[in-house]
């Protein structure tokens, strides 16, 4: 497996082995022990929940948080294809308002972690795609938060120009508009 540091801190792409001949493929989508090597998902962190969601072409997740008991996600495309960000909502942090996107692919069985405290999203680029994470924190709907898609401080180069959303992720607010307190 080879994991490339990316310019946000703890945010990894896993460039999983992958063993292939005339009849199909396998790979280990994760090994404790070798990814805890790389930092994932690190410290003290296990993960504890697994999700799947599938979504249609033009499809735009995100961007997503939890405030209080913030997630780490590992993120892997199952079926299709995805354009996936991490960004940093953070700002205390050094590296507040950037941003990391990577494509990834059934094909190219690459995958990304996003440690705890980043915001997540992304945007579907095949006609539907699986999308598998594993979660180090349960899903709380009272401590989500989120920063608009098109946030223009972020200026996130989504793949995408008239992308569909949902009421709530069409609503979320500016990185300028949102109350420090409710930022990571």
């Amino acid at each position: 497996m080879r994991v490339i540091k990316t310019a946000l801190p703890g945010v990894l792409i896993v460039e999983p082995e992958v063993f292939g001949d005339s009849r199909g493929f396998f790979l280990e989508t994760f090994q404790q022990e070798r990814y805890a090597a790389a930092g994932i998902p690190g410290g003290e962190l296990t993960f504890i929940q697994d999700n799947h969601s599938r979504s249609s072409k033009g499809v735009l997740r995100g961007l997503h948080f939890q405030l209080k008991n913030p997630q780490g996600k590992l993120v892997s495309a199952g079926t299709g294809t995805i354009f996936d960000v991490a960004a940093d909502v953070n700002p205390d942090s050094k590296t507040f308002g950037q941003w990391v996107g990577v494509e990834l692919s059934a094909e190219n069985h690459h995958q990304l972690w996003i440690p705890p405290g980043y915001a997540h999203g992304f945007c579907v680029l095949s006609d539907s795609a699986d999308l598998h994470y594993k979660c180090t924190a349960p899903y709380n709907p009272a401590d989500e938060g989120g920063i608009v898609w098109n946030d223009p401080d972020l200026d996130i180069l989504w793949p995408v120009t008239m992308p569909l959303l949902s009421a709530k992720d069409a609503a979320l607010p500016t990185l300028a508009a949102a109350p420090r307190e409710l930022l990571p």
